[in-house]
């Protein structure tokens, strides 16, 4: 009985890798992580050139819903944007029916989980999300078409591959609360993901950057005086990556808005809620990720 609770133990505490200072230091990576990330952004605006039944409103829907199914099985932090990165670069590529953009994002979230995960989601957990709206040989038969045609090519570079490279060259102080800033940058990540604005006009570095800035503003009144002034956060971060300052300012307020306008509309839920006495329901709708199986039924 010992051994199986030992077991279940070490089943939980899942050994992660620590990261590599000599790497994180070595300036030829972040070259060579700013030279090819431009080959992993989306080409084009696909709503306009490419798809024909695909709306950005259903996009939204389905990363929404994949960012419920990372949260609520605490997927490692760049998983979700690998996955919105493989189901942009797919919908690029090959027009699709709008009955099979749940498909194309479990998909992806299979892929990218088996990819960054030590103990990556199963496909039989997935279609339990689908409420088995996707089956489990669909979702294996999909593997090997989007892995086809993306050219196998899936290990794509996202914003949370910098940020540990910025946060080792903004020479911050050794007291500063990077842990913080950096969990605030990683949630600015993860609603740039949901925004297809952010996936297509702008590479991983400069969201990442602009992630950075805006965590740093938002945080400002816990960071104290000795912390740098946002121009100089600015400044430094353009300096490392090499992004125009104007298109990183202008990348940080259309982060800030989409935060603004995500709480916003959360209010706005919850008033809804507290005025139809119903603030029970609610909360029973928020402890299960919600799936998009009826587009269509969706009133927008």
């Amino acid at each position: 009985m010992d051994l199986l609770c030992n077991e279940s133990n070490s089943i939980a505490n899942v050994q992660k890798s620590t990261l590599d200072k000599n790497l994180i230091d070595d300036n030829r990576v972040l070259e060579r992580l700013l030279k090819v990330e431009d080959h992993y952004t989306p080409r084009c605006d696909y709503f306009k050139i490419v798809q024909k039944d695909i709306q950005p409103y259903m996009r939204k829907l389905v990363v929404s819903w994949m960012f419920e199914v990372c949260e609520e099985q605490r997927c490692e932090d760049d998983v979700f944007p690998l996955s919105v990165n493989l189901l942009d670069r797919y919908l690029s590529l090959v027009s699709i029916q709008k009955t099979q953009l749940q498909l194309l994002g479990t998909t992806c979230m299979f892929l990218a989980s088996k990819l960054k995960e030590t103990i990556p989601l199963t496909a039989e957990k997935l279609v339990i999300y689908t409420d088995n709206s996707v089956t489990l040989e669909e979702l294996l038969d999909w593997e090997i078409i989007v892995l086809n045609s993306l050219r196998w090519d899936i290990a794509a570079v996202v914003p949370n591959d910098f940020i540990e490279y910025l946060f080792s060259r903004m020479e911050l102080l050794p007291c500063t609360e990077t842990e913080t800033i950096r969990k605030h940058a990683n949630s600015y990540i993860s609603l740039g993901c949901i925004d297809f604005r952010f996936s297509i006009f702008n590479s991983p570095s400069m969201i990442a950057a602009a992630a950075i800035c805006a965590a740093c503003q938002g945080l400002s009144y816990q960071l104290g005086s000795s912390f740098p002034t946002k121009s100089e956060v600015i400044h430094r971060l353009t300096e490392i990556t090499g992004v125009d300052e104007d298109c990183l300012v202008e990348c940080q307020q259309r982060m800030e808005d989409v935060l603004r306008t995500s709480l916003l509309q959360e209010t706005t839920k919850l008033n809804e809620y507290d005025n139809n006495n119903d603030t029970s329901k609610l909360i029973n709708e928020q402890q299960y990720s919600l799936t998009p199986t009826d587009i269509l039924a969706v009133s927008f």
